[in-house]
């Protein structure tokens, strides 16, 4: 099993995609309870999604399911939203606070798929920033997430469609922020936020260092602006993808817009 593909382009942008996987290596499905081996948390069709939108995007995507390892949580497994109910390094439950193993791994378990699924994903990801960084300058890292709009276990009432992570506006110049919150501002028939419930998780915390020339946002969409439906079998809506690609290609093509301008600052 090959952890993590990757496509390089020529583009200031690299476009994460750590929790598209649905790959689960046998000894580890065997572990499972027929809730987890559903792999509903996916975030389903999202490299469907994103391909193509933006000539030259570098692509960085995990192979391997969330449930084997969160490529997008703290490998030291601290929590992202400390006091709020979330998933770990490797959950136990699903979004809806269901258990989802049979048997879940030790700690020796852990380490050992943090070497093999978590660890070759981040260098493969950290590779593709400095070389782009270093043929541009700057690196715009856009991490590619979605989930579905309602998980009362997470949040209350309906997520909204657009809701941009910047860690509080520390991950990224400010004018990559504003460029993606004017494109999702004025989307006509879909609601918005910056700094929500998602903020960002790992990648754009650790990733995101402005001053270095290192730029992350995440994107987190909700579910139903692309999916037929929000249960299983998971279907790709193309209407409602149609409708929904050329504001994400809108956003993309600005932030690469953007990086000859934001080369040099700090």
């Amino acid at each position: 099993m090959t952890p993590v593909l990757v496509h390089e382009g020529d583009s200031p942008v690299v476009l994460g995609l750590p929790h598209t996987g649905t790959e689960v290596p046998p000894e580890i499905a065997a572990d499972l309870n027929p809730r987890g081996l559903m792999l509903e948390d996916t975030d389903w069709h999202i490299h469907r999604l994103y391909d193509g939108l933006l000539a030259g995007a570098t692509t960085v995507r995990a192979t391997f399911h969330r449930y084997v390892i969160d490529a997008n949580r703290d490998p030291d497994g601290a929590s992202l939203y400390p006091g709020q109910n979330t998933t770990g390094l490797v959950p136990t439950t699903n979004f809806d606070g269901l258990p989802i193993w049979e048997r879940a791994p030790d700690a020796a378990e852990i380490a050992r798929r943090r070497d093999a699924y978590h660890r070759p994903y981040h260098a493969a990801l950290s590779a593709q920033i400095d070389r782009v960084r270093a043929r541009h300058g700057v690196a715009i890292l856009y991490d590619c997430h979605s989930i579905r709009s309602h998980i009362p276990f997470l949040f209350d009432g309906r997520l909204p469609d657009f809701n941009i992570g910047t860690n509080n506006g520390m991950s990224c110049a400010r004018e990559i922020e504003a460029a993606a919150v004017a494109v999702c501002s004025a989307a006509e028939g879909y609601s918005s936020v910056l700094n929500g419930r998602f903020k960002g998780g790992w990648t754009t915390r650790h990733y995101g260092r402005p001053s270095e020339g290192l730029h992350a946002i995440q994107m987190e969409l909700a579910q139903a602006t692309h999916l037929a439906s929000e249960a299983p079998p998971f279907e790709y809506d193309p209407v409602r993808a149609a409708a929904l690609r050329p504001h994400l290609s809108e956003i993309l093509d600005r932030l690469a817009d953007l990086a000859p301008k934001l080369r040099g600052t700090s």
